[in-house]
Parts: C-alpha cells; structure tokens; sequence
C-alpha cells in the first residue's frame, strides 16, 4: 500500500468537475465517469492519452507516493496531515494555464509563485519521517541515469526527485502526447478548460490519495482544509 500527499480542490469545484470528466474518473468515489465530450477528440483517443492521470487522479504531487515506514501508521499519516493542515496557511496562485511540460499537459501557474514553492518543500521536509526508504527496484523506476545531479540527491535523500529546486507544481492532464498530436491536444484543452481557468486556484486543502495494491488507481483517503481549524473530510 502506498500514501501520497496531494493538492486537490474540493469534490465540488469547478475545477475538480472539468477534471474529472476530461480524465474520466472520480477520485473521491473511485467511480469511472463518461469523458467529456465536445472536445474536438475522439471519446477513445481521449481515453487513451488520460490513461496514466486517470489512475493517479487528478491533483498536484506534493508528497510523491511512497509506503509508510514500518514505525508509523496510517492513523500517525491522518494525524499528522490534520497537524499540519493547522499550522500553515494557504496559498493562492493568482492564475493557472494549460501547458505543455515536455511531452505531457499539465495546468500549471502562470507565473512563478515562491510562496507555494516553499509550502510543498514544507510538505516534503514534514512528511518524510514517515516514509520507508526506496527499494532497490523502485530506485531503479526512477531511472537514476538520467537525472541532473541534484535530481538524484533528491530522490536519496527524499525519495523523489522533483522537489524543492527541481519541483514545479502541476496538475497532469496527459501521458506522453507524440508531436503531431499535441495541437489538437492543445487545442481540446483549452476548449474543455476555459470556463474554469479564469478564476484565481487556492491551495487551500491537503489530501492523503491511497494506493490500495499495487497498480490500483489512486482514491482520495481524506482531505484537510488548511488552516481551518476543522476535522478531516474523508472521501
């Protein structure tokens, strides 16, 4: 069983809505839903280039997936996130987009936002006592070759390797995207996700997704208003 510590706005809005329809799944439920229609794809290539966000839901990596360390609990993970989710505050990115991050598509800020750089480092920093350390096996997925030099300082000493300098926060929308799809990809996007785009996006709640068994979608466990001063919500 893996944990990860994600962003995901509430179940109900507008953003975690479009989301969900374009991936075609629930990740609050579980549940499968029709994808979005009227974008411009057809409904199996649209099935095909969400296949890898739909299993991971939709959200923004904070804490990378990882198993618990044989000292914890999950009860010591809830506690902890509920802590946490107390003491600091949140972050408003004042716009997002639609954008191409090598070969995938993401919504991602618009522009640089420290503030919500230095809340993940927090994220990563509090939460890896509770972390077992790599495998062998899931050191080498990571592909350690070619990582950059601090890349790989990352994913030893954090066990993975997008954080602090090298993190960037985004919300996958996409697997790999060949380049001669990637207008039409574009294009569907921006048409899906216009409506929902306008608004200024708070990181405002923390959630614990949970990897039942291996290769099992993610489902939201339980989502934590920040600084609210509230009881968990579970899923």
């Amino acid at each position: 069983m893996r944990y990860a510590i994600y962003f995901t706005p509430p179940r109900d809005h507008p953003l975690t809505r479009a989301a969900s329809s374009w991936l075609g799944r629930d990740a609050f439920s579980g549940l499968t839903l029709p994808h979005a229609e009227r974008t411009g794809l057809a409904l199996g290539e649209l099935a095909y280039f969400t296949a890898v966000p739909r299993r991971y839901g939709f959200h923004g990596t904070l804490k990378a997936p990882f198993r618990l360390s044989e000292d914890f609990s999950e009860d010591d993970l809830v506690a902890a996130a509920e802590a946490f989710s107390r003491q600091i505050q949140p972050v408003t990115i004042d716009r997002v987009t639609v954008e191409r991050l090598g070969g995938f598509f993401a919504i991602v800020p618009e522009t640089a936002n420290p503030a919500l750089n230095e809340f993940a480092g927090q994220v990563v920093a509090i939460f890896d006592r509770l972390r077992a350390p790599l495998t062998e096996k899931e050191f080498q997925r990571r592909d350690p070759d070619r990582l950059s030099t601090s890349q790989l300082r990352n994913l030893q000493n954090w066990g993975y390797p997008y954080v602090f300098d090298d993190f960037r926060f985004h919300m996958t929308l996409t697997g790999h995207v060949e380049p001669a799809d990637r207008p039409r990809l574009q294009a569907a996007l921006e048409r899906h996700f216009h409506d929902v785009l306008a608004e200024p996006l708070d990181i405002d709640h923390l959630a614990i997704f949970v990897e039942r068994e291996t290769g099992a979608p993610f489902e939201v466990h339980s989502i934590f208003p920040i600084a609210a001063g509230s009881k968990r919500r579970f899923a």
